[in-house]
């Protein structure tokens, strides 16, 4: 997968998780755990500057 291609897979992911924080459904805990997570499988690392 092209790091373009990861980098678009991440934030699609990470919108619907954060919509999910609007809603309160996620916990600002949750929310960070699950963006290492997502990040971690589309291969961007933690200073990467699409996070």
């Amino acid at each position: 997968m092209s790091k373009e291609l990861a980098v678009i897979h991440y934030k699609t992911a990470m919108a619907v998780f954060k919509k999910l924080f609007d809603c309160r459904a996620v916990s600002g805990e949750e929310l960070a755990v699950i963006e290492t997570i997502i990040a971690g499988k589309y291969g961007l690392s933690s200073c990467s500057i699409f996070r």
